[in-house]
């Protein structure tokens, strides 16, 4: 091994906090302008680098912050513990982040980034206490990191981010055709303007206004509907021991839920592709099911009777609009399977759900091959990152993702 030298996060660069020193933090003076303002959530969130943000400083915001530069590399020491990402852009972030600014001729940001990932389980540790978990900066500057020279850093650092950046296309990718499919829905079944919709008549209806011959149903008469239960929890595991056990939408994604917990007594089940609806608080969260899995008692499963699956699923999008809500807009805590199968929809006619199936169905098989190429990235990365960072693997002789692709 060439020279690999151990050294603390301030050898290799200059470490900070974030600032927001207004009291009280959300005095709505200090947000609402044009200055990026990211939080813990949003580095838990990104995948190597950040850009999307749910708030905004004002120039009073600003003023009580710091713009940090693009290249920063973010480390969340409470809420949750040591996620990191990188900024894609300038912007402010809290003092429950810490920004680590690499000295150039030491340190490359993206090798840091994904050697905390290999101390992560370390800094968690170290962040317990007896009320809530916090990483100071000093818990932070105990760990050691064992770096090669600047340039083999950016090479192992180059390997390991050319599968974030397929992982970031491919999630670009799923998100336009996610906003394609519902907004063909929401042209179609709820403006009305469907093709042919030119010529029929609007009338009122017990559901509003509607176009004149459709009708109404409720999900019992569309779709088989299993409510979860929860099996003993001596049945559980970590240890991929039966089926994939969802208790609820803990392990949630953004349409698939990830597998952390195992169930190796077979309860109620959801079948591929089924709708997982969740019943409990948050009610209305939905994902779709990758496998054959065990369903706890904070979901259901939904399944067409017709086979019109994708045409369901953008029926339920639209009743769970908004979280914890049912469609008229009344609050939810749980809901039980009469609530359910008595949620109403409007039944077009049947040619024209069979039309949405045509556009609707291959645009969802694309997001769920997108979604499989990248946990098949992930896994791969994940593989390779503690290997190339302990040096283990001679890099020189690695491609690079995009060659194994082709």
């Amino acid at each position: 091994m060439m020279q690999w030298k151990r050294q603390r996060l301030d050898q290799l660069g200059s470490v900070a906090r974030g600032k927001s020193r207004h009291r009280p933090r959300n005095d709505p003076a200090l947000y609402g302008g044009s200055w990026p303002f990211f939080q813990t959530g949003d580095v838990k969130a990104a995948e190597l680098y950040l850009r999307t943000f749910n708030q905004t400083y004002s120039d009073i915001g600003l003023a009580q912050s710091k713009l940090w530069p693009a290249g920063t590399l973010c480390i969340t020491i409470a809420a949750n513990i040591a996620d990191t990402a990188i900024l894609g852009i300038a912007g402010c972030f809290p003092d429950s982040i810490v920004g680590f600014t690499a000295d150039p001729a030491r340190s490359d940001a993206r090798y840091i980034k994904y050697y905390i990932e290999t101390l992560k389980q370390g800094m968690q540790n170290a962040s317990r206490g007896t009320t809530q978990d916090n990483l100071s900066v000093d818990k932070l500057l105990t760990f050691d990191f064992l770096v090669p020279p600047v340039e083999h850093q950016r090479r192992i650092a180059s390997i390991l981010s050319a599968y974030n950046d397929l992982i970031e296309n491919n999630t670009r990718r799923i998100a336009i055709l996610d906003e394609m499919a519902r907004r063909i829905y929401e042209e179609w079944f709820v403006r009305f303007r469907y093709p042919g919709h030119e010529g029929v008549r609007i009338v009122q209806s017990e559901l509003g206004l509607v176009p004149e011959g459709w009708g109404r149903e409720t999900l019992a008469a569309c779709a088989i509907v299993t409510m979860g239960q929860s099996p003993s929890s001596e049945f559980y595991n970590d240890k991929a021991n039966g089926l994939p056990f969802h208790q609820g939408v803990t392990n949630f994604g953004q349409h698939f839920p990830s597998h952390k917990m195992f169930c190796s007594s077979e309860g109620r089940l959801a079948e591929a592709g089924d709708i997982l609806v969740s019943v409990r608080a948050p009610v209305g969260r939905i994902n779709l099911s990758p496998s054959r899995l065990v369903i706890g008692r904070g979901l259901c499963a939904v399944r067409s009777r017709t086979g019109q699956q994708t045409f369901l699923l953008h029926r339920l999008f639209e009743t769970f609009k908004e979280e914890d809500s049912m469609g008229n807009g009344a609050i939810f805590k749980a809901v039980s399977k009469q609530e359910v199968l008595g949620l109403p929809f409007l039944v077009p006619p049947a040619p024209l759900v069979v039309a949405f199936e045509k556009k609707a169905s291959p645009i969802w098989s694309l997001v769920r091959n997108l979604t499989h190429q990248n946990e098949n990235l992930r896994a791969t990365r994940d593989l390779l990152l503690p290997k190339l960072i302990s040096g283990e693997l001679d890099v020189s002789e690695l491609p690079l993702p995009e060659a194994i692709a082709a």
